[in-house]
């Protein structure tokens, strides 16, 4: 593509050079300043379209500076990151050392030119001048202003077409169906489409698994609907579990059975109506109606609830004096239970569920798969536990290319679906190829044969109205590394010998720990919430020292952790390339972005903001960080949760190739089958080794299910 100076010239021949020199250096001084053709059309617009006089119009002028803008951003992607800049001419020092006084101020191009004799019209020089002047310091301004400004995130947006016949339905009160149908709708984050043109088609009382890489707008379409952003039938209750229960006095039993508003009120309005009828105070009516409400409980089964709220506790992991306890007293992580726990009780027409197995250990997991079984209105639930999906989902939504695709079968029949139909396509796909190739080579062999020329116009009609051969879309693979820091070190290289352990508040953990690891180690700890597991992992790493017993770990032993709650390390308000820089400083950029690309952050993702990442996104962050010294051994806690399946399959193989010792904390059965080879149980202020691995604990969990009623 030609150079602005070069379109400059060709457009202008009988430009005047000072006029031509002027032009020039206005925009290669400014180029970074000019936004838009607009802002380029702005500065030597009108000056060009002086002295083109009347041979081109305000159109032509327009044109030109849209080409010589083209060429300029193509000029700019082409020099970045280079810090020299070459001139388009060289400068003649020898004229401007003639006029320059060492005493007086620096002259501007403006002022130099003045000295010169000229023909143009000095005045438009000096608007023009002026003009672009004031543009950079407004763009200066709102730059100082921009770092003074708190962090704004962007929004996500949904826009839909509806049709008059279901507005109808719906104003009338006609539309009874609980299935939920939302068509031709886009959804956006910012300026970033997610979806365009989708379709959503939800059956009532089927179960859908929602999946698909992260970041591209699983958890922003669950909140579009239960923000009804997307239309929804009024009539339809919607329950979106992703905020945990805010804490206070009330007991969490209580708090799960207020859920039930009907039953609340009902019960509220016949305490207020026997309050008054025992103190005299009642009519007939009074009685009646109290009759009436007694009638209303019993249809409700009113009298069931605190059982039912009780074994939805208890299945959830609340022993019966948790449930007692005000919700104040609970972490984050019991809170969000307590959400799972109300939404399940209230039974929604439409459960949202954005992840529900983070925050569960594997009893949890186990006892709310067999609970959804059996649920008798419509879960959308997004999930990246393979097992869970397969035990729970009767329909799969894919999210890609931003449409949605609906598979019926739980998840391994999608991922069997998904490869046939991948495979169809790449032989209907291979087929036109060859199809097309067959043609052509027909009309390049007797293109300039006469006697065929009917016949070769006839194949090249044929070939313009086939349809468009597009390659079949693939998923790229993702591939996640730990760079080796393996060294060959004598045994043994962390241990724990007769530990004792209790907080300062009495409670006791563990007593008489025994347990060792080598650089060979690939251990899973399991266990209920509470029972040590990430305790365990800090006394481990040294972070906290026992109250009896001894920690040995090898002088040479780097240790990478990766927390559960990894986002709390991170600056959200600065980019992941930032913060490599501020927790790492003294390297390259380059060195920084190869760390983050090992982890799928590149290009436009490592310069974003933090915060505007995605749950997984910004677990690959920690990724980047944790591994940037190179540790030898890792101690990962949760190191699943948010993560893709795609990703978490990545993870681990990517663990399965590192040259060093691992403990990890999981609750995902496929990522524990895929990289563990032993399994440690915590209890009973112990830990346990299973022989059998995951499969025999599975078995004494369902044990213990059946033993307590569950199954």
């Amino acid at each position: 593509m030609a150079t602005f100076v070069e379109i400059l010239r060709s457009e202008f021949p009988q430009l005047d050079a000072e006029v031509f020199d002027y032009v020039t250096g206005i925009v290669d001084s400014n180029s970074s300043d000019l936004e838009s053709v607009d802002d380029l059309f702005e500065a030597v617009g009108e000056l060009l379209q002086e002295v083109s006089g009347d041979s081109k119009d305000d159109e032509d002028i327009r044109d030109i500076c849209q080409r010589m803008y083209s060429s300029l951003r193509l000029d700019s992607q082409r020099s970045q990151g280079q810090n020299q800049v070459l001139l388009d001419a060289p400068i003649q020092l020898s004229k401007i050392a003639e006029n320059y006084d060492p005493g007086s101020e620096p002259m501007t191009v403006l002022q130099m030119k003045k000295e010169q004799s000229s023909t143009v019209d000095v005045k438009k020089l000096e608007k023009a001048e002026a003009k672009l002047k004031a543009k950079q310091e407004r763009r200066t301004e709102r730059d100082v202003q921009k770092t003074l400004e708190p962090l704004i995130l962007e929004e996500a947006s949904a826009s839909q077409a509806t049709s008059k016949k279901e507005n109808r339905m719906e104003s009338s009160g006609k539309n009874k169906s609980y299935d939920v149908r939302i068509e031709n709708f886009d959804i956006s984050f910012g300026e970033r489409v997610l979806l365009t043109g989708a379709e959503l088609n939800l059956s009532a009382g089927r179960r859908y698994g929602l999946v698909g890489r992260n970041g591209l707008g699983k958890t922003t379409l669950l909140k579009m609907m239960a923000s009804r952003s997307l239309r929804i039938p009024s009539h339809i209750s919607i329950l979106h579990v992703e905020q945990e229960v805010a804490g206070d006095d009330t007991p969490a039993q209580q708090s799960v059975l207020e859920c039930d508003t009907l039953r609340e009120s009902l019960l509220q309005e016949e305490r207020a109506l026997t309050t008054r009828i025992n103190a005299g105070k009642a009519d007939g009516s009074e009685s009646a109606k109290l009759s009436e409400i007694y009638t209303k409980l019993e249809e409700i089964e009113a009298d069931k609830a605190p059982a039912r709220a009780s074994i939805i506790l208890a299945g959830l992991g609340f022993n019966p004096r948790m449930q007692q306890q005000t919700t104040k007293e609970f972490s984050g992580g019991w809170r969000m239970r307590l959400a799972l726990a109300r939404a399940l009780f209230a039974r929604p027409d439409l459960l949202l569920l954005d992840e529900p197995t983070n925050m569960l250990d594997v009893r949890a997991i186990l006892w709310l798969e067999n609970y959804l079984q059996t649920w008798q209105s419509t879960i959308l639930v997004v999930s990246h536990d393979r097992n869970f999906l397969n035990a729970v989902a009767t329909d799969i939504i894919h999210l890609h290319s931003q449409r949605l695709d609906t598979y019926r079968g739980d998840f391994e029949n999608f991922i069997k679906i998904k490869e046939e139909r991948l495979k169809n396509q790449q032989r209907e796909y291979e087929a036109q190829h060859q199809y097309r190739e067959h043609i052509q080579v027909f009309i390049d062999r007797f293109r300039y044969n006469a006697n065929r020329a009917s016949q070769v116009q006839s194949k090249l009609k044929l070939l313009e109205k086939l349809p468009e051969l597009k390659p079949v879309e693939k998923e790229s693979e993702v591939v996640l590394r730990f760079p080796d820091g393996f060294e060959k070190f004598s045994p043994p290289i962390l241990q724990l010998d007769e530990v004792d352990f209790s907080y300062p508040s009495g409670q006791h953990v563990f007593k008489n720990l025994s347990v060792s690891a080598d650089l060979e180690s690939r251990i899973c700890v399991v266990g209920e919430n509470g029972a040590g597991k990430s305790t365990m992992l800090r006394i481990l790493m040294g972070d906290l020292a026992p109250v009896r017993g001894i920690r040995h770990a090898h002088r040479n032993l780097k240790i990478g952790y990766f927390s559960q709650h990894h986002v709390d390390q991170l600056d959200l308000n600065i980019s992941p390339l930032e913060l490599l820089a501020k927790r790492f400083p003294g390297k390259t950029e380059e060195e920084y972005r190869h760390q983050l690309g090992r982890f799928g952050i590149s290009g436009e993702l490592a310069v974003r903001p933090t915060a505007s990442l995605s749950g997984g996104q910004k677990s690959r962050v920690a990724f980047a960080q944790m591994t940037m010294s190179c540790p030898n051994f890792y101690v990962l806690d949760e190191p699943t949760n948010h993560l893709d399946m795609e990703t978490i399959e990545a993870l681990g193989k990517a663990l399965n190739k590192f040259r060093g010792g691992v403990i990890l904390v999981s609750h995902d059965e496929r990522f524990i089958r895929l990289v563990c080879q032993e399994l440690w149980v915590c209890e009973n202020a112990s830990v346990t080794r299973i022989e059998g691995g995951f499969d025999e604990y599975r078995d004494m969990l369902h044990e213990q299910f059946r033993k307590e009623g569950f199954l």
